[in-house]
């Protein structure tokens, strides 16, 4: 079992920064990487940014040169610094976690964190 933490979410500017957390505990060495996604009012969820346990970052080309998906050194936690934030950012982010223990995988999720985007 993994349990995920989001923080950080708030109302900001259109031009702002935000910078989510998520943190990991229980079954950490089960992670496999760990994901940002979003879901805005009456769409989909959809993938913004991920890192591997080996460190490697992947963006949705919608957030590429403006945000940037970090973790800690001991790798329980995750951050995704968002800069120049849009309107059409506004979105539950969701921190997720594919694990994997032998040949069982899973998928985990946070709660969300509200992100809202406004003058």
């Amino acid at each position: 079992q993994v349990q995920l933490v989001e923080s950080g979410g708030g109302l900001v500017q259109p031009g702002g920064s935000l910078r989510l957390s998520c943190a990991a505990s229980g079954n950490i060495f089960s992670i496999r990487a760990m994901n940002w996604y979003r879901q805005a009012p009456g769409k989909q969820r959809e993938l913004v940014a991920g890192i591997s346990i080996a460190g490697v970052t992947n963006y949705a080309d919608f957030v590429k040169g403006r945000f940037t998906i970090s973790r800690d050194n001991a790798g329980n936690t995750v951050y995704l610094q968002m800069n120049s934030l849009k309107p059409e950012d506004t979105a539950v982010y969701y921190c997720n976690a594919p694990t994997q223990w032998g040949s069982l995988w899973n998928d985990y999720w946070g709660q969300g964190t509200q992100v809202t985007v406004s003058s």
